[in-house]
């Protein structure tokens, strides 16, 4: 198999666990109370994003649900609000996740914007026509932010697949 010119070495499994609580430390981030103005990343989204290229298998569309309805509940928003962003966010990243993993880290951010982009909007639409406010031109700045800390994510997240296994004398490597 070609190796994806991105990954410059191979990596060791994930760990389910690690999956996990990476994901909830994301839900932990935006239960946060900082104010949520509008700008404000969503730390789940990126999170949800991330796996969802990396680990399709174990993160797809049902824990974007999950996640999507416990965000709904905390923010007191539109039943399915954020259920409905989350899902089509990590449909879409599923589908785009082999093509984007031979792309370098910062082009990556670059193809994953128009992803979230798309997440807010159908999380504004929604909101819209629920009778909620337009909460300003700042909502475009969240996505923006979500794509800078793309490579972040990346490398944080990769970072206990990345060290190196015990060498024996059977495993040099």
């Amino acid at each position: 198999m070609i190796m994806p010119r991105s990954s410059g070495q191979l990596l060791l499994p994930v760990n389910p666990l690690f999956v996990g609580f990476t994901l909830l430390g994301a839900l932990a981030f935006n239960f946060v109370p900082l104010g949520r103005a509008p700008l404000m990343p969503d730390m789940v989204a990126l999170v949800l994003v991330f796996w969802n290229v990396h680990q399709s298998r174990r993160v797809g569309v049902g824990v974007a649900f999950l996640f999507g309805l416990v965000m709904d509940v905390h923010a007191s928003a539109v039943l399915g609000q954020h259920a409905l962003a989350y899902t089509l966010l990590s449909y879409f990243a599923i589908t785009i996740h082999r093509r984007l993993l031979w792309f370098t880290v910062p082009s990556q951010a670059v193809q994953i914007l128009p992803l979230f982009l798309a997440a807010h909007a159908v999380s504004l639409v929604v909101r819209m026509i629920a009778g909620g406010m337009f909460p300003g031109w700042q909502v475009l700045l969240a996505p923006v932010f979500e794509a800078l800390l793309w490579p972040v994510a990346t490398w944080l997240l990769l970072a206990p697949q990345r060290r190196a296994p015990d060498p024996d004398q059977d495993r040099p490597l």
